[in-house]
């Protein structure tokens, strides 16, 4: 670990790196500084396997920080280095270190005295709305196509649906034909969830810089509760507006859990789903008419592709998502099936919302 950390430019003494148990994907270590008032640092090893283009990765986060950088200095803020992160070049200024082994490093200056939070309250949602609203506006007039696909076609349901039709072809783990009735369900749903893509070949529906994973625990927050910075940078790519917004509702707004065995659980908190899109749509003030209409499909759109996803995994035998039991995706797929059934039902209170805001 020395050795990896001596290949960056890190200026002041640090101390032994200290595991993190954070995320899923990359291993996350914490450096501290070795005297008070010294920086400390975040060190990851990124896991290329998912991140397969790991020099466009690190560009994408070195454009989008720079960006967002450049954007609080012209408006006069202050404290502006626990408002946006800074990657840490290495001695030769690459972002990041391949180690003779094939492993990619990376690390950013740490943001001290921040916390992350797992459990929303109407008031910490519409908080987080304004923050990753403000994110976006930010980064609105970057050109989307500067930045490469981290992950080719992540939030594509075209693509998605691809991959379900190759999985029933294939039908590998000989499940296809006791689920009848989802792929029914999926089916019927196809000509309508592809609407986004259509209106973006029509030059109808624009494509922005999205984060692409916005969950609560992607946000750091100061002592009072207050956003401060967003991280977990791996995922922002070009995509569309309506994928950022739906993939919060998807989890955030949801009565039940991703992977609830009752599906009596499951329902649209509309109280979150109204204080999160308040403080987002004070921020998103680049948002066209279109989109903003199309928010509650965006909703419905990330739970149909998460029911695709989860659907194709279970059908492929289970060979991206880790399972806790055997039936752990067709579960997965039931139940966001259904999320996507209840935001069906209250649609219309969702627009009405919307209008109203």
């Amino acid at each position: 670990m020395k050795n990896i950390l001596s290949q960056f430019a890190i200026l002041n003494e640090v101390g032994e790196p200290k595991p993190l148990k954070i995320g899923i994907i990359n291993d996350s270590f914490i450096v501290p500084a070795k005297h008070a008032g010294e920086k400390s640092y975040f060190l990851q090893r990124i896991n290329h396997h998912i991140f397969q283009n790991v020099e466009g990765l690190q560009q994408n986060i070195q454009k989008v920080t720079t960006h967002i950088r450049h954007k609080l200095e012209a408006m006069g803020e202050t404290d502006i280095e626990r408002k946006v992160l800074e990657l840490v070049p290495t001695k030769e200024g690459k972002l990041y270190y391949k180690t003779p082994e094939g492993d990619y490093w990376r690390v950013y200056v740490l943001i001290e005295n921040a916390i992350s939070q797992e459990k929303l309250t109407p008031a910490s949602a519409e908080l987080t709305g304004e923050a990753f609203g403000r994110f976006q506006c930010q980064l609105a007039d970057l050109p989307f196509d500067e930045l490469c696909e981290s992950i080719p076609n992540f939030h594509n349901i075209e693509f998605r649906l691809w991959q379900l039709d190759e999985a029933l072809k294939a039908d590998v783990a000989g499940r296809k034909a006791a689920c009848a009735d989802i792929i029914a369900e999926i089916d019927k749903r196809r000509e309508d969830m592809c609407m986004a893509e259509r209106l973006f070949r029509e030059g109808k529906l624009p494509k922005h810089i999205n984060h692409c994973d916005t969950k609560v625990n992607n946000i750091l927050f100061d002592e009072e509760g207050k956003p401060i910075c967003i991280v977990d940078l791996d995922t922002v790519m070009p995509g569309f507006v309506l994928s950022d917004f739906g993939d919060f509702m998807r989890s955030a707004a949801n009565t039940g859990q991703e992977d609830d065995k009752d599906l009596d659980n499951i329902h649209v908190d509309l109280e979150i789903f109204e204080a999160y899109t308040r403080g987002y749509l004070r921020e998103a003030t680049f948002l066209t008419d279109i989109e903003k209409s199309l928010l509650p499909y965006g909703c419905k759109l990330l739970s149909y592709m998460q029911t695709v996803r989860f659907f194709t995994d279970w059908l492929n035998g289970d060979t991206y998502y880790k399972i806790q039991y055997p039936e752990h995706n067709l579960v997965r797929t039931r139940a966001q099936l259904r999320l996507l059934e209840e935001q069906e039902k209250v649609e219309e209170q969702m627009k009405s919302i919307i209008a109203r805001l």
